[in-house]
């Protein structure tokens, strides 16, 4: 999947274009998160994602059926354009990072009907002719580097699919609506986040023995848990802003 704030310059991989291209490990691939604060992920990834960040749901258009689509993400600031766990230094202050975010410059996209390329952004700076590992060999063939990258992106693709139709059952159940949470910061700044949706959950205590069984078989109710259980780290992002904030006036 291509998300246009992270993949820039999104074109397809090509054998004969790419050949030479290098990919250099030493520069984070991290920091292309820059002022974003949510992410999305797969439901693949909700158990450890909900250790670290909120998961929130974002509407996300209508599919060829007309169906509406949510898309689940992990929550990286209050604010709009705050990412409050990539560090100046270019670390990541959590021990989860998002496989899409992993993947970076590398993703994979829709070319046709049942037919995907791998792609990769070309602003990435870490990717040059001059410095790196090769993503091809001398005579042209995937290095094992780019094979297992591929594998990976593969994966991903895949997992992006079955998030996209737990999704639309969610919605179908009627589970998700429309929340908005308020926090003051220890110094008095009132924050607002609103424009997502997350779990009803005077409908889902309503949920019929069947349909709870169900969400248990289809194994959603354990998205539900998790994403649940998420929705204690607003308070830790509320913490993590006053204490950057704290930081950025000492440093002044």
């Amino acid at each position: 999947m291509i998300n246009p704030e992270l993949h820039k310059k999104p074109v397809a991989l090509d054998r004969e274009k790419h050949r030479g291209l290098k990919l250099n490990t030493d520069i984070s691939n991290l920091a292309a998160a820059a002022g974003m604060n949510a992410f999305f992920v797969s439901a693949a990834e909700f158990a450890d994602v909900s250790r670290e960040y909120p998961i929130l749901f974002l509407p996300a258009g209508m599919d060829e059926k007309g169906k509406p689509q949510v898309a689940p993400v992990a929550v990286f600031g209050v604010t709009q354009g705050e990412n409050l766990f990539l560090l100046p230094d270019g670390r990541w202050d959590a021990y989860y990072v998002p496989a899409v975010l992993r993947a970076y410059p590398f993703t994979m996209a829709k070319v046709a009907e049942d037919q995907y390329a791998v792609c990769l952004d070309e602003g990435w700076t870490g990717l040059s002719n001059d410095e790196g590992k090769a993503l091809f060999d001398d005579k042209g063939e995937p290095t094992p580097m780019l094979q297992d990258l591929r594998k990976f992106i593969e994966q991903i693709e895949i997992e992006t699919e079955r998030t996209r139709l737990a999704g639309q059952k969610l919605v179908e159940m009627n589970l998700l609506q429309p929340k908005r949470f308020d926090a003051t910061l220890a110094d008095g700044e009132a924050l607002t986040v609103d424009g997502f949706l997350a779990l009803d959950e005077e409908r889902l205590a309503k949920l019929s023995d069947a349909e709870v069984l169900e969400l248990q078989r289809s194994g959603l109710l354990s998205l539900v848990h998790a994403h649940q259980i998420s929705m204690g780290n607003m308070r830790r992002l509320i913490d993590m802003r006053y204490k950057r904030k704290l930081e950025a006036a000492q440093a002044a």
